[in-house]
């Protein structure tokens, strides 16, 4: 064994080992860079549209929707098909994919915190053209590094993975509010569209009774073969919607069925021809829609993962200290490999710093910087479009519920209309053109209302959507969960 490995390829002081660990614990106090605060955002002190009738708002510890959301409609079938969208909708699994893959990048990033040690043990054979011949040389080292996070670099990687990991968190919920809300409003669609068909079906059917009395008055010779030809139209037009509403309700059960992770041929929905109102339930104050909202969550989320990055960048202006050790065992005979006198060591620190670098390091503190002004940006951009769309949800359910009392005045004044003009012309007293007009405005009217009803489901969908469904954001995960 040569002398340099029997001294430890350096006569290392003990006082200089040892001297190193008060620096290791001190190591942990020091963080370079910015403290985080969230982007201060004023909520306004209330909504601007008025609630729609029934509903109120609620107090910050007000019983808000929690959890399944979709049960306030009190419907069997759409429980069962919202509770297949987090466990078979395809976007939510990527999403869940991606969580995983944030948890992951934080033992990746917090493995730094701790020394590595690697061994690579070898046995060579070497020889040349020398009288000494062949030689063999067996090692088996244990090498230890560790890079002191004296300035918090690390620590702030594994802070900003944290804070992603939590980002992708809050877009899976956001992920599966998305669609359970999607789907329900394409359900409230479909129920919409078989109450229309079952009015087009009664509709049918007085039609053909109507075409028959026309026949009857023309074989009688009080009516012209043109109030026939009229009556026959009106009845082949009313068909014709009949088949459209076919067309439009096998679109929506097919949307439902991919949005459950199935192929369409393998969902078929009932008829579903029973409305009702939308259910009242309570709507938050707008301080308490940032806690509410899983897209707003991950974006400042997301502004906390960046403020991290600053502190990394500026890190880069301060020396690294690194802590090595290597010890293992060596000879040139395989018998005595595991021999005391076989043994080496090595051990001591290394301080390194960059001297110059062109400003590489400035402009990657200016780079992250923006990055972080950016996040901002988004974030309040999230809360300004989140307060928009329950202010637009509260106008549409408000208006649509005083659209749904005008347009029920107007079905029962076109049905009254309706009624007359067919006694009239039994009588003998009007022509047909009368009726058909009385039959065109009383179905348009009872189209209308069908539709009417069915966007108010949609619309307080939209709403619940836009509260944020039953999340809020005591429901990330913390960084200790995050590890699991």
């Amino acid at each position: 064994m040569n002398d340099l490995t029997r001294q430890g390829v350096v006569r290392l002081r003990p006082w200089l080992v040892f001297g190193t660990i008060p620096l290791l614990l001190f190591s942990n106090a020091c963080m370079i860079g910015p403290k985080y605060q969230r982007p201060a955002f004023p909520a306004p002190p209330a909504f601007k549209e008025e609630l729609p009738a029934g509903w109120k708002e609620a107090q910050p510890n007000d019983g808000a929707l929690r959890g399944k959301w979709w049960t306030v409609y009190n419907d069997p079938r759409l429980d069962a098909l919202e509770d297949q969208v987090s466990i078979s909708n395809q976007n939510v699994l990527i999403a869940d994919a991606q969580l995983r893959e944030a948890k992951a990048a934080i033992r990746i990033a917090r493995a730094g915190l701790f020394p590595a040690v690697t061994t690579a043990p070898s046995a060579t054979r070497s020889g040349s053209g020398a009288a000494s011949g062949v030689g063999q040389f067996y090692t088996i080292p244990i090498d230890l590094t560790y890079q002191i996070d004296i300035w918090g670099s690390i620590r702030r990687g594994v802070a900003a993975n944290s804070a992603t990991a939590q980002a992708s968190a809050a877009q899976l919920e956001n992920a599966r509010l998305l669609y359970q809300a999607e789907l329900a409003a394409d359900y409230f669609q479909i129920q919409g569209l078989d109450a229309a068909r079952l009015l087009l079906d009664a509709t049918v059917s007085s039609y053909q009774k109507s075409v028959q009395l026309t026949q009857n008055r023309f074989d009688g010779g009080v009516a012209s073969m043109g109030d026939v030809a009229l009556a026959q139209t009106q009845l082949e037009t009313a068909r014709a919607q009949l088949v459209e509403v076919g067309v439009q309700r096998a679109q929506f059960e097919h949307a439902i069925a991919v949005l459950t992770g199935k192929p369409p041929s393998d969902l078929s929905i009932p008829a579903l021809p029973n409305q009702s109102p939308p259910p009242a339930s309570s709507v938050g104050i707008p301080s308490a829609l940032l806690e509410r909202r899983p897209d707003v969550a991950a974006a400042e989320r997301q502004v906390a993962a960046a403020n991290e990055q600053i502190g990394i960048a500026k890190a880069a202006f301060y020396p690294s200290l690194a802590f090595s050790a290597s010890a293992g065992l060596q000879t040139t005979a395989i018998l005595d490999l595991f021999t005391w006198p076989s043994r080496f060591w090595s051990v001591g620190p290394q301080l390194a710093e960059t001297l110059f670098d062109a400003g590489k390091r400035h402009a990657q503190v200016k780079l992250t910087q923006a990055a972080y002004d950016a996040t901002v940006a988004n974030y309040r951009e999230t809360v300004l479009m989140a307060f928009q769309q329950v202010e637009d949800s509260l106008a549409q359910l408000r208006i649509l519920s005083e659209e749904a009392e005008i347009t029920n005045q107007a079905v029962k004044f076109a049905q009254q209309s309706l009624e007359i003009s067919t006694e009239q012309y039994t009588g003998g007293l009007t022509n047909y053109l009368q009726v058909i007009t009385a039959q065109t405005s009383a179905l348009q009217n009872q189209l209308t209302a069908v539709d009417i009803l069915a966007r108010r489901k949609v619309a307080s969908v939209s709403l619940v959507q836009a509260l944020g469904g039953g999340w809020d954001a005591s429901q990330l995960p913390s960084s200790r969960d995050l590890l699991r």
